[in-house]
């Protein structure tokens, strides 16, 4: 059968379409050919974590154990989510890999990962018995349906495709949900699917998506253990003085104007300046507890006594605002505020569809939350939390480059990334400079090469501690 999906297709095609199974030899099911050095990683996202947030799961298959009479894959897993990176162990079925257990620190991810990855295990799989057989390409349908009010799971068409990690010819599988066609694609004897871009069911509107992933890296018989360096972020954070484990506050209030309700969880409890922050926050209906809101239009901002905006997370990410579609929103954030009472908002635009400006009035909800100094000014400086420098730093580089910014708005540049402990800066560095001030030509040449991607962040860093050391950038403690 050849499709050509996104063209004109004709009844007599759709039907074939619709009807299901490919005209390709071969059988396929969720762990086929998964073995011990296999290396895998991933690009995802899942509804249930923060409503479909991307983050990056590695996974390397280490061996395999005995878990009572089961024969189980042993999988090391790093999970790298924005600054943080976790690290832990996962066990996965032979007949089925799906995550059956491990790290306790995995199981938001390992649920993601069971969600989408392995979801077509459910419909396909290797046992023999009982007339579970692992299912044809040829097949009409894999037997159930794709989601509540979905058509059947079904071989739709071969498509050559194109992710980071190559080029692949694949098979493949659609349903229909709310009128929305969900897409993964598989290869023949290939544990995991390649891609997936698959919708929530809706009765009306736009559909969001339920799970997205694609193959970044594939790598067969890796020997030793390729996460053998790579430091978990709660093992740095502790070493710094902040707090890994802790139960969060729950507050549960109106908004100013009584427009909404909100619940809010967050910790720790009393958060210390530079440390991490998590807050999971429900918008409820003011008539009824158990109606969540959806498209609901919000900040969390850092204000003032006078409610005068300090920060914005929504300004942070390079947005206008931030989004819940479902009414259910988790953050993470740095703790900037200085220690005291720090004055975090919850600013609510209004309910719209996304790019829609509220027609509403706004409302929010303050809180107002103790921050703690973190203690022990002598506490060793641990390797750095692994952070990406932002964009608009790199933005600002070249553009100081180019001379269409001055030195000023650069050094404010530098100083959040000292602050934010992207860039190491010792304390003993700063110079005092007997001389002239000017910045030489090759530090800005530099800048440059480094925004265009010819140099790394640490030859570009180099620059920039010999200014301080030099005494030509000056740096506030």
């Amino acid at each position: 059968m050849n499709l050509v999906l996104g063209s004109a297709i004709t009844p007599a095609a759709f039907a074939q379409f619709q009807q299901g199974g490919v005209d390709k030899p071969g059988t396929w099911w969720a762990g086929e050919g998964l073995k011990k050095g296999d290396f895998f990683s991933y690009s995802m996202c899942h509804v249930d974590y923060k409503e479909c947030t991307e983050f990056e799961m590695d996974m390397w298959i280490k061996g395999d154990k005995k878990v009572g009479s089961e024969d189980k894959w042993l999988a090391e897993v790093v999970i790298w989510d924005g600054s943080k990176i976790i690290k832990g162990e996962m066990e996965l079925g032979k007949l089925a890999p799906e995550p059956t257990g491990g790290s306790e620190e995995l199981g938001l991810y390992r649920g993601a990962f069971k969600s989408s990855i392995a979801w077509l295990s459910a419909f396909a799989t290797g046992y023999t018995e009982g007339g579970k057989t692992p299912k044809a390409f040829t097949a009409k349908s894999w037997g159930k349906i794709g989601n509540i009010g979905g058509e059947q799971v079904i071989p739709t068409a071969i498509e050559t495709i194109t992710v980071p990690a190559g080029t692949f010819e694949t098979v493949l599988v659609t349903w229909k949900t709310g009128g929305a066609t969900s897409k993964v694609w598989i290869v023949d004897d290939f544990p995991f699917p390649i891609k997936a871009n698959t919708l929530t069911h809706v009765s009306e509107g736009i559909p969001p998506p339920e799970y997205k992933f694609q193959l970044l890296k594939y790598e067969e018989n890796v020997q030793t253990d390729p996460f053998e360096d790579i430091i978990p972020t709660n093992l740095l954070l502790s070493q710094l003085g902040c707090e890994t484990h802790y139960d969060k506050v729950s507050v549960k209030k109106p908004t100013k104007n009584f427009d909404y309700q909100v619940h809010v969880f967050y910790g720790p409890e009393n958060p210390i300046q530079g440390c991490p922050m998590e807050f999971l926050i429900k918008f409820i209906s003011k008539f009824d507890d158990t109606e969540f809101l959806n498209q609901v239009q919000y900040d969390f901002l850092a204000v003032d006594e006078n409610l005068t905006p300090l920060r914005s997370l929504a300004q942070e990410d390079n947005k206008q605002f931030l989004y819940s579609p479902s009414g259910q929103a988790q953050l993470d954030l740095i703790v900037e505020e200085d220690p005291g009472i720090a004055h975090y908002v919850i600013w609510i635009y209004g309910l719209a569809p996304e790019g829609v400006v509220p027609s509403s009035a706004t409302d929010y909800l303050k809180l107002d939350i103790p921050v703690a100094a973190r203690s022990g000014e002598s506490i060793p400086d641990p390797t750095p939390i692994p952070t990406t420098i932002p964009e608009w730093i790199k933005n600002n580089a070249g553009w100081w480059a180019n001379g269409d910014i001055d030195d000023g708005s650069f050094v404010q540049g530098i100083q959040w990334l000292i602050k934010e402990g992207i860039m190491k800066i010792p304390p003993t560095t700063q110079g005092s400079s007997s001389g002239g001030n000017e910045i030489p030509e090759w530090i800005k040449n530099n800048a440059g090469w480094w925004a265009n991607g010819d140099i790394d962040d640490g030859s570009f860093v180099q620059g920039i501690q010999w200014l301080i050391k030099e005494g030509i950038m000056k740096i506030s403690s």
